[in-house]
């Protein structure tokens, strides 16, 4: 796959594809795991990664049928994005990380933490998934564009025909003006209407009014164990955000054991891409808090992780 304005990332097998990668920094060290969301990759985490990777061992995965990972026969349910990360993390050898994740990947990172509370050494997170209890819950203008997205027919037009979480939402979220170098990284994994179905499954997926019931329930446990974790937590919001506001995301760390809250200036969902400087110094200086080694200078790597 040729991605335009990026690098061409190393490929690791992972179950019948493959999973590409972003790494750097020193092997030995302890490993910060990087979660992305839809529609982006683990582009949206490169400034990140480049701040972080003098302390950590940073990985960052696309997700599957995301960036330059493969686009497998499946259907791309958030239980198909756990398999593939958790075969991710055996084939990389990652026995523990601090979690660095938003949207999906939080929903991703909280089910983990719940599985495997022993893996997560740390986790930062924003504009994260929860169980949404009523339509009402959510901002009208997002509550009618969801309902589109889980309508037949509507939905496949919306985003299979039209590419709108890309062309749409993605720079409607985010406060800055992307450019056009950083659209093209976006565009490239999704050229046709088929390379876009992940996209569509994951509002369908979305945890509202209990439907559907089967995620619900499994982001439901994961929230409760995430409320009885003790683990570092690290929360940043922006203002307004989009699924987390201010003010629910003050009441939200104030309840949680050992919470850090981050404010930012501005945000609305894509928050890496407004503020990548002061996310990255503030995870940075977070780990080194938690005792995480001393400054080395950046190493990139490009052999593959096995």
């Amino acid at each position: 796959m040729t991605i335009p304005f990026d690098i061409a990332l190393p490929q690791v097998n992972v179950l019948d594809s493959t999973m590409a990668y972003r790494e750097g920094g020193d092997p030995q060290a302890p490993v910060v795991l990087f979660l992305h969301g839809n529609p982006t990759s683990s582009y949206i985490y490169r400034k990140i990664i480049t701040m972080v990777a003098p302390i950590a061992h940073c990985i960052a995965p696309d997700l599957i049928g995301f960036g330059q990972s493969g686009k497998p026969d499946i259907e791309y349910r958030f239980y198909d994005h756990v398999r593939y990360l958790d075969a991710f993390i055996e084939q990389a050898g990652i026995s523990s990380a601090f979690v660095i994740a938003q949207d999906w990947g939080t929903a991703l990172a909280f089910h983990l933490a719940a599985r495997r509370p022993e893996f997560i050494r740390g986790l930062a997170f924003m504009e994260f998934i929860r169980p949404i209890r009523s339509w009402d819950d959510l901002p009208a203008k997002g509550a009618e564009i969801f309902k589109k997205f889980r309508t037949p027919g509507v939905g496949e037009e919306m985003i299979l025909g039209k590419n709108m979480f890309v062309e749409q939402l993605l720079p409607a979220a985010t406060v800055r003006k992307l450019t056009d170098e950083e659209m093209s990284v976006y565009r490239a994994p999704f050229p046709t209407p088929e390379s876009r179905r992940p996209t569509l499954l994951f509002p369908r997926e979305l945890p509202v009014a209990g439907e559907p019931a089967d995620v619900y329930s499994t982001i439901e446990q994961a929230h409760r164990a995430l409320a009885e974790s003790t683990y570092p937590k690290l929360l940043f919001v922006g203002d307004p955000g989009s699924f987390v506001s201010p003010a629910f995301g003050s009441s939200f760390a104030k309840a949680l054991t050992n919470c850090r809250l981050v404010q930012l200036s501005s945000g609305i969902h894509y928050l890496q891409e407004d503020h990548p400087d002061l996310i990255g110094s503030q995870v940075k200086e977070w780990l080194i808090d938690l005792g995480v080694g001393r400054e080395k200078p950046i190493q990139l790597r490009k052999k593959q992780l096995t």
